[in-house]
């Protein structure tokens, strides 16, 4: 996929590359056909929190791209006005949610997770629990961490923190919102403050979406922390960085397992450092 680019160190670099036709087609040419919002709020049976999920979606071609944002933060008439834009002009749109859904889709119509990835996983069909267990274990298994290590989990999902505790890995629990864990944890804020004191880092795609995915890069880069990602959102953004710091990524494009009951995919990418 990142054959013949330089290492990345920002998706405003990858941007600039999509921009200028260099990694896919005439972006001047390819055109948003289909833009809509998701929203959802999910408790899982027998678990005590409940949260929601507010997602921005768009369609190139046959792919869709996805940005997840804060509940009250989609504007739902700035999507649906991206229906018949040019990905060239909707690239440099001032709402970065819409930037990314829209160079998600572009890299993942040029590029299909089908043909990019290294390993596909389907997740069965069951129970909203059922179906998120059994992502996290995929997910998990991308970190090939030892029994006792620490794991910085950057956007707190309880599954994975489930799997992670089965493993007899340590973790610290990270989140812009803060909060305590299923388990009574403290959920701290500061990611790139918790890298030292950890072995690698587990980091969600929506860093992408609010700002938070390049310094968090940059100070596992310095630390020599593998960085390993569970997209929905960027999912066919961050595996542009494999190598330029991420180790590994879980691609979930939409559909995700959370919106039906039945199979869904996992794209897994790892570099050869991961393997």
């Amino acid at each position: 996929m990142t054959a013949g680019v330089e290492r990345l160190t920002s998706v405003t670099e990858l941007l600039a590359l999509a921009r200028a036709g260099a990694i896919g087609p005439d972006p001047a040419e390819s055109r948003v056909s289909v833009a809509f919002t998701t929203r959802q709020g999910a408790r899982h049976v027998s678990r005590g929190q409940a949260y929601r999920n507010t997602v921005v979606s768009v369609r190139v071609g046959d792919a869709v791209g996805s940005c997840a944002v804060e509940p009250d933060e989609a504007d739902d008439a700035h999507v649906t006005d991206c229906v018949g834009e040019t990905v060239a002009d909707l690239l440099a749109h001032p709402d970065a949610a819409i930037r990314t859904a829209v160079l998600d889709a572009y890299l993942m119509n040029a590029h299909p997770h089908e043909l990019s990835a290294a390993q596909h996983i389907v997740v069965g069909p069951g129970d909203s629990l059922a179906k998120s267990m059994a992502r996290a274990s995929a997910v998990v298994d991308l970190l090939d961490a030892v029994p006792g290590q620490r794991v910085l989990v950057v956007g707190v999902v309880n599954s994975l923190l489930h799997h992670l505790r089965a493993r007899d890995l340590r973790y610290v629990a990270c989140d812009l919102k803060g909060g305590r864990t299923e388990w009574d944890e403290p959920i701290v804020t500061d990611a790139e403050a918790a890298v030292a004191d950890c072995d690698l880092v587990l980091a969600s795609g929506m860093t992408v979406g609010n700002g938070s995915f390049e310094p968090l890069l940059r100070t596992a880069v310095a630390a020599d922390r593998p960085l390993v990602l569970f997209a929905q959102t960027a999912s066919a953004i961050v595996p542009w960085f494999l190598g330029s710091g991420v180790t590994a990524v879980s691609a979930e494009p939409y559909p995700f397992f959370w919106l039906h009951g039945g199979q869904t995919t996992l794209h897994h990418y790892r570099t050869e450092r991961a393997r």
